[in-house]
This record gives structure tokens, sequence and C-alpha cells, in this order.
């Protein structure tokens, strides 16, 4: 009499599911070739800084008497600081047209936790952020004699200032994207208290000839703090009598940002919407 055999079926392969960090990284990726792919974006995001640099820097092209720095130099430190902080203009922008075409609502329906869309953002924002830099950088040196730092100390001031700044300005685009009523406002209502900022906080017009009571509005903000600290940076010792303070109070602009990257979480958390407010 023969014997029959049963065989157990193996149990399924799971296969592990990749964390929201991991996810994070690959939508990072998809942002910025999404970005590159739109040659008009990517020209206008590069070329604008460098504009306004080489217009600026040409026509106030003075010595800062004192110092031995020029208002060139002070204008590549200042716009430093507001390339550091145009994720809250692109951001703010951006997201809202992806509420307004659906493109968030869709991506709710999909596995890719909220964390790892917001990770994608703030990694993309970094990384053209510091491009920006990179060729601002580079414009001050060849082009205004502006001298790189020689410490460490003032570098590692460079990289928190720089990613304090771009997070905090970064949540504070993701808050501010639901303002906008569609995409076709978003530029109007985003771009002009951006615009507002960078006047009084330094950028264009040299902080200490601003009235006290519109520097008193800028100190609310994050942009007024990270131009004050990449002039520490970049114009050294010799720049702080520059500042209202006469020192660049390192201290308080790490606070400042600081708290600018906690607000701009709580503010997303209570203002970031995925559906467009005519899906209700």
């Amino acid at each position: 009499m023969s014997e029959t055999v049963t065989r157990t079926p193996a149990p399924p392969l799971r296969t592990r599911q990749p964390s929201a960090t991991q996810l994070g990284l690959s939508r990072a990726a998809i942002e910025t070739r999404m970005f590159f792919r739109e040659k008009d974006a990517v020209i206008f995001t590069f070329s604008f800084p460098i504009v306004l640099l080489v217009i600026f820097g040409s026509i106030f092209a003075g010595d800062l008497e004192g110092t031995g720095l020029t208002v060139s130099q002070l204008y590549v430190a200042s716009l430093i600081g507001s390339a550091t902080m145009t994720g809250f203009q692109n951001l703010g922008i951006n997201i809202a047209g992806d509420r307004d075409d659906g493109t968030l609502k869709r991506l709710r329906g999909t596995p890719l936790p909220p964390s790892s869309y917001f990770m994608g953002k703030a990694l993309n924002t970094l990384f053209i952020s510091f491009l920006q830099v990179v060729i601002l950088l580079a414009i001050g040196v060849t082009m205004f004699g502006l001298e790189l730092p020689s410490e460490a100390g003032r570098w590692v001031t460079f990289a928190w200032v720089f990613v304090l700044g771009v997070l905090g300005s970064s949540l504070l685009g993701i808050a501010v994207s639901s303002l906008p009523r569609s995409a076709k406002s978003a530029s109007a209502v985003i771009s002009m208290p951006f615009v507002v900022l960078q006047f009084i906080s330094g950028v264009f017009i040299p902080i200490t000839e601003l009235p006290s009571w519109l520097v008193n509005i800028a100190s609310v903000f994050p942009l007024k703090w990270m131009c004050q600290g990449f002039r520490s940076v970049f114009l050294g010792d010799a720049g702080a009598t520059l500042e209202i303070a006469k020192s660049y109070e390192l201290d308080r602009v790490a606070l400042v940002l600081g708290a600018w990257v906690i607000g701009g979480l709580v503010l997303c958390l209570m203002t970031f919407r995925w559906k467009s407010r005519r899906d209700g």
C-alpha cells in the first residue's frame, strides 16, 4: 500500500516595506528630477539672484568706511540669506499648485506617509538653495573680492544657519501654501510678503539705514537673522560694526531660527490641507 505524501505550501515571502525615511529620500529624488525638467523654472530660479547680485554689487561698489569691506561684499552675504529663504516662496507656490491640480489628493490615497512627502520637499529645497549659495559665493569671490573664511568655526556657523534657515523657511512655506484660494493666485499671495521682507531685513538696504520700527518688524521673522548670521561668516569681525547691536548676536540668531523651525512645524500641523477649498 503506497503512502500519500502531503506537501505543506511554503509561507509567502514577506517583502520588507521601505521606511518613511527611505520614501522621503526617494521623493526628494523625484522632486529634484521634476524641478530640473522645468527648464524655465531652473533658469529663473538660478538667474534671478545672480542678476540681483551683479546689478546691486556693480552699482553700489564703494568702500564701507573703517571696515576694509565693500558694499558689494555686504550684498553678497545678505543675498545668500535671501537665497536660503527662497524655499518659503517656492514651496508655498508649488504646494498650492499641487493641491489645486489634485496631486496632493492623489498622494493622500497612496501608501506614501505625509512625513515622507514633506521630507522630499524639504530635501529638494535644501539642495536647490545650496546650489544657489555656491553660485553666489563664486560670483562674490571672482567679481567682488569676497574672501572665503579660513576658520573652521565660521564654516560651522554657516552650516547651522543654513540648515536652520532652510528648515524654518520650508516649514513656513508649507504652512502658507494653504492661504491662496487657487494656484493662479499663489504667486501673488506668497511672493509679495517675501519681497517686503527682503527690503526690511537688510537684503537690499543696509539694516542700520532702516527705521527702527521696520527693524522691529523684521526681527520677528527669520530672514533678518539669517542675513545677520551669514554676514558673520563672510564679513568676519570687521563687519560687526555694520550691525545695529555692533555685534552679530549669534546666540539670538540661533534662538530665533530654532523657534521658527518649531513654530513652522506647529503652523504646518494647524493649517495644512490635502484638498483644495472647492473639494471641501
